[in-house]
């Protein structure tokens, strides 16, 4: 099967005992056992659920992996996988990287002895000289949030395998439409579903995906024993936008990119950043290992206060921190994504006080693209 079939039929989507079209929340903690001497598929739902499990395989099928678990948020995905690591272990991860991740290395993980060196992740002869004779994994996250930098996946792969290191990518801005790094020889891979996965900004929800045995098996004991699960409703609700991932991401996709387009050659913008461009410094590299842009791109202003005469004369996208809804949503990472990364480790990271960031929905290009450049005509 193709993707846009794959999202309807390529797992277990309808229910087979009454033949309903949808998988039905089984809203329940606990289940009628009937023996206890004999163990059974599903017996606490914290452990496992059907309306949690058909997700997951919904997920697996479409990243074309064997495993897949749902996780409470893409942060609690992010953590299962992270504190699988033992005391003195070393990580090598992107410079670039989401503001909670940031965090959770620099405030958790630090108390638990993990340690972690960040490189610059367009750079693979960093990412060598990086490893210790305690590196364990590599961490990717491409294209990576906010400034869209992009990774050489197949370049981290083959360094890890030679070092024998397992390699963990944030696939959240490309999606299993877009991007497939298992087949890229990735080792684990993470999504925040709350964005373009649910893709109707009405659920928190995280996945890990990997044809490891082994990882799934950790992962899965990270879920149980941690408590991270996704609640019933919100795994439905998420298997409920997945059927139009892509044909939203489809078109999201087509108006980010003409966005960029028009923003590239605006007099009042500095800089834009978006892999679907030629001029993007990792064009080449996202053209072999994706299909697309993506829906989401930043871009820089002259100063905060260009930023604020902005988004104040934007009308169609909403102001708010997340991404990958229906709606166009517009960030500023300063005060929302990387508000808990320190001011100079943020410039360090290029997040300036004049960055944005536009995740784009699915409204109509010609009104976006107004939208926009009427709000850019009123920056000072």
């Amino acid at each position: 099967m193709k993707d846009k079939t794959k999202l309807i039929h390529g797992y277990h989507a309808f229910d087979e005992e009454t033949g309903a079209s949808s998988i039905p929340i089984y809203q329940c903690s606990t289940f009628k056992q009937a023996s206890i001497k004999e163990s059974q598929p599903y017996t606490y739902s914290r452990f496992s659920n059907p309306t949690r499990t058909a997700l997951e395989e919904a997920v697996a099928a479409l990243e074309n992996g064997n495993y897949a678990t749902a996780f409470a948020s893409g942060m609690s995905a992010i953590s299962a996988v992270l504190l699988s690591f033992n005391q003195g272990d070393h990580l090598v991860m992107c410079k670039s990287i989401y503001g909670g991740t940031f965090q959770l290395v620099n405030e958790v993980m630090k108390r638990f002895g993990i340690e972690v060196t960040f490189v610059d992740e367009t750079d693979l002869a960093a990412w060598e000289r990086a490893i210790q004779p305690n590196t364990r994994g590599l961490y990717l996250e491409t294209p990576s949030n906010p400034l869209l930098s992009v990774t050489n996946i197949a370049g981290v792969v083959a360094i890890a395998k030679a070092h024998h290191l397992v390699t963990m990518i944030d696939n959240t801005f490309m999606t299993p439409q877009f991007q497939k790094p298992l087949t890229l020889g990735v080792d684990l891979v993470i999504h925040s579903a709350t964005k373009f996965i649910n893709g109707h900004s009405d659920v928190v929800a995280g996945l890990v995906v990997t044809n490891d045995e082994k990882w799934e098996q950790q992962i899965k004991l990270q879920q149980k024993v941690l408590g991270g699960i996704l609640g019933v409703e919100d795994c439905w609700l998420t298997m409920r936008g997945l059927k139009t991932m892509a044909l939203r991401m489809e078109q999201s996709a087509g108006s980010a990119a003409k966005i960029s387009q028009m923003l590239e050659k605006h007099p009042a913008v500095r800089s834009i950043h978006y892999p679907g461009l030629p001029s993007h410094p990792g064009y080449q590299v996202h053209q072999q290992q994706a299909t697309s842009g993506g829906a989401v791109l930043s871009f820089e202003l002259a100063s905060q206060s260009a930023v604020y005469s902005f988004a104040e004369a934007l009308q169609i996208p909403i102001a708010a921190v997340s991404l990958g809804g229906v709606e166009s949503i517009l960030s500023y990472p300063v005060t929302m994504s990387h508000a808990c990364v320190p001011k100079a480790e943020r410039e360090n990271q290029g997040v300036t006080d004049g960055l944005l960031r536009l995740s784009v929905g699915i409204e109509d290009t010609e009104d976006l693209l107004a939208d926009l450049e009427q709000a850019l005509a009123k920056v000072q």
